[in-house]
């Protein structure tokens, strides 16, 4: 029995020491690590860990999730955009390392791992992004501090601002606030506190890109606002009116929004004055009041990355105060003489460009019709956005005034998308320079396109067939590839295979956007310079054509005017004016005769009336002799910028050698067709004409059957102007 009681003592005592090791054994376990997940906009600068581990979903890779620098980033960039573009995880997701470190003077932009990062002067906080491993030592939070702010406000007593963190795990929804999922809202709220005989602190918020809607009841009813940072601290002189427009129209906003949120609960609400207190306080403006407090670590979440498609970011419906002030009426301009263009700016609407350079953009465009004075009598421009593809925010004839295009240009809204620069191009060549959008015929035709980066498409046969069509193409590329980033290019040389000329004349490459201001004035000059728009001079309005008309008795009167009428069917095929390209005629037989210089007729009219009223001369058959009287009274006369081409139209064998002549106009720049009919010599027609012969020389066996060859000439003319060296 003693025994038996023994046992079951021993028993009872292990195991209870069995229960004992287990319980330490827990105690002692490390607790493992939850790894709280972020969303692919989610940026650094949102969250207030300086150190922590975060899981990133799949798809981070998409060009709206926007990076800024290369190794080291700003904190305003895509948390999971930068561990992609850093190759810590691909396009799949993954767990990542991400440590807050001091801002930087400059950040480098790059291509990698899919991703384009953006360059940007400074900022003031930056981080990295390692492999999602733990250090030894180092506890990370399983749920991530993001930046939030709270007050509260007394009844008749002051304000007292109270910051404070919140760590967001789930977000349910409530009868108060309406909001989207998995989003953080930042809301002002006021605390009571006793009377303090002090004015209101300043006030510190951060801006999500969810919009909320939260419905307060509260006696008295204190307005709430929201206030953004326009960028980074850095905003280079050129652009502070960008900046300071923002800034009055966001105080503007911040009245309309606390109409919105106290819509019903109060008859004094307005979106231009906010309620106050009954407390004897003077009521701030809110250019004092809603300072951003520096050094707080909320506001590093302050940016201006809220855009989302179909809003702007400084369209906020209201006007400025400045803009109802009453001001004395000026003559309108009827634009700059001396510069009478018709522009196209292709504008880059791509996701790639973000949205602060946007607005640099915009700025620019405002700037340049500016300086170019828009008017009927002067430069008309309108505007192609570009993304997936092109859309006209307005056309030449829209606006007429260098005020109305700058407002339009403010209106303007991100497309988002690629760059399809070749795209666009097709559809200006195709649709923008017609007589009913506003192409006024005699003014030379631009197209400015303005790229970040590289196109998305191929731009060299949209770019050919625009400027055979007469459109001048510039390229400004701002922050294009550097020499690692080529290999990504979907074209390579895309600059060059797309202007008019290649000796940089067409081109301008801008370092940065924050310099691009830098080259407002030499394009204005360059648009502005229609001597040097080589593409306005297309194969038909860039020639002086001299006729050579063999007017020999083997011709006969009726043959003769078949003659004039092939003379005229191709005559008619080119713009003919003082300017573009001019006509002239010789009759010949043994004589040669002058029917019209090249400065007679300035009309297409007038050189078809011409044309027609040429008399048969009738006599034999010089014409190696009318070669030469061609060259001294017509081309011996025309302007440098013309090419000088030559048709010789004969029936039969020359009284007089043509070889020598003939060689003397090569040599001088004339460009020789020669047309034979009937018993015309094969050797003769060869020895007239430029090389190669059959490009120029054509033979018929009858005097009806000439007009099959006006389309075979025109096209000729047309493919040898089109193959000249672009340089």
């Amino acid at each position: 029995m003693k025994a038996t009681i023994a046992i079951a003592i021993v028993s009872a005592l292990l195991l209870i020491c069995a229960y004992a090791t287990k319980e330490a054994s827990k105690k002692n376990k490390k607790a493992k690590l939850y790894v709280p997940q972020i969303d692919c906009d989610v940026k650094a600068a949102k969250i207030l860990n300086p150190e922590f581990i975060a899981k990133c979903p799949p798809g981070c890779q998409d060009v709206k999730y926007r990076v800024y620098g290369t190794d080291i980033y700003a904190s305003f960039s895509s948390i999971c955009g930068a561990a992609i573009h850093s190759g810590t995880i691909d396009k799949s997701g993954g767990k990542i390392l991400v440590q807050k470190v001091a801002g930087q003077s400059g950040y480098r932009g790059s291509f990698s791992n899919g991703i384009r990062s953006l360059s940007l002067p400074r900022w003031r906080e930056s981080f990295i992004v390692s492999e999602g491993k733990p250090k030894k030592g180092v506890q990370y939070p399983s749920a991530l501090e993001y930046a939030s702010s709270k007050s509260t406000s007394a009844k008749g007593g002051s304000l007292r601002k109270e910051h404070q963190t919140t760590a967001v795990t789930s977000f349910p929804a409530t009868q108060s606030t309406a909001t989207t999922p998995k989003r953080l809202i930042t809301t002002t709220t006021f605390v009571s506190t006793p009377p303090k005989p002090t004015v209101p602190s300043a006030i510190t918020t951060t801006i999500t890109t969810t919009q909320t809607t939260t419905v307060v009841t509260a006696k008295p009813q204190v307005a709430m606002h929201k206030v953004r940072d326009i960028g980074s601290s850095y905003v280079h002189p050129a652009y502070s009116s960008v900046a300071a427009g923002a800034s009055r129209q966001v105080q503007a906003a911040q009245g309309r929004t606390q109409n919105q949120a106290f819509r019903g609960t109060s008859s004094q609400a307005s979106n231009r004055n906010v309620p106050r207190l009954n407390t004897g306080l003077q009521r701030q403006e809110p250019s004092a009041t809603f300072r951003k407090a520096a050094g707080n670590p909320t506001n590093l979440a302050m940016e201006t990355d809220l855009w989302k498609p179909g809003s702007s970011l400084f369209d906020t419906g209201l006007s400025s105060k400045e803009d109802v002030i009453p001001k004395p009426l000026e003559p309108a301009s009827q634009g700059n003489p001396n510069c009478k263009v018709d522009l196209a700016f292709l504008i880059d609407g791509s996701w790639s460009i973000g949205k602060r350079r946007f607005q640099i953009q915009k700025q620019f465009l405002r700037d340049i019709a500016e300086a170019l004075d828009i008017g009927i009598a002067g430069p008309i421009m309108g505007i192609i956005q570009y993304g997936d593809d092109p859309s006209t925010e307005f056309n030449l004839k829209t606006y007429a005034n260098t005020k109305d295009v700058k407002n339009a240009i403010e209106k303007i809204l991100q497309k988002g998308g690629l760059s399809n620069v070749g795209r666009a191009l097709s559809f200006v060549n195709k649709n923008f320079f017609e007589d009913s959008n506003g192409n006024r015929g005699g003014a030379p035709n631009i197209a400015v396109v303005l790229v970040d980066g590289w196109p998305t498409d191929k731009v060299e046969e949209a770019s050919r067939l625009a400027r055979e069509s007469g459109i001048n193409i510039f390229f400004v590329t701002i922050e294009g590839p550097d020499e690692n980033e080529k290999q990504y290019v979907v074209e390579a040389n895309f600059v060059d295979k797309a202007v008019c000329r290649t000796n940089g004349y067409y081109s301008i490459s801008v370092p940065s956007w924050f310099t691009l201001h830098k080259v407002l004035q030499p394009l204005v000059k360059r648009v502005c310079d229609s001597d040097r728009l080589a593409c306005s001079k297309t194969c038909l309005n860039s020639a002086d054509i001299g006729f050579v008309i063999d007017g020999s008795s083997s011709v006969g009167t009726g043959n003769f005017r078949t003659v004039l009428q092939f003379v005229a069917n191709i005559s008619k095929e080119f713009e003919i004016s003082e300017t573009d390209t001019r006509v002239g005629a010789v009759q010949y037989t043994y004589e040669q005769r002058l029917e019209f210089g090249f400065d007679r007729h300035t009309t297409k009219q007038d050189v078809l009336t011409a044309v027609k009223r040429i008399n048969y001369w009738s006599g034999g058959t010089s014409t190696g002799a009318a070669i030469n009287y061609a060259f001294d009274q017509l081309f011996s006369k025309s302007k440098p910028n013309k090419r000088k081409i030559m048709i010789l139209i004969t029936d039969g064998r020359s009284y007089d050698d043509v070889q020598g002549p003939a060689t003397a106009a090569h040599q001088n720049g004339v460009i020789a067709y020669s047309v034979g009919i009937a018993w015309a010599a094969q050797d003769e027609l060869e020895a007239i004409a430029t090389d190669p012969d059959k490009e120029h020389s054509f033979f018929v066996d009858e005097f009806d059957s000439l007009y099959r060859f006006v389309p075979k000439i025109i096209q000729n003319i047309c493919t040898e102007f089109n193959s000249q060296p672009r340089n």
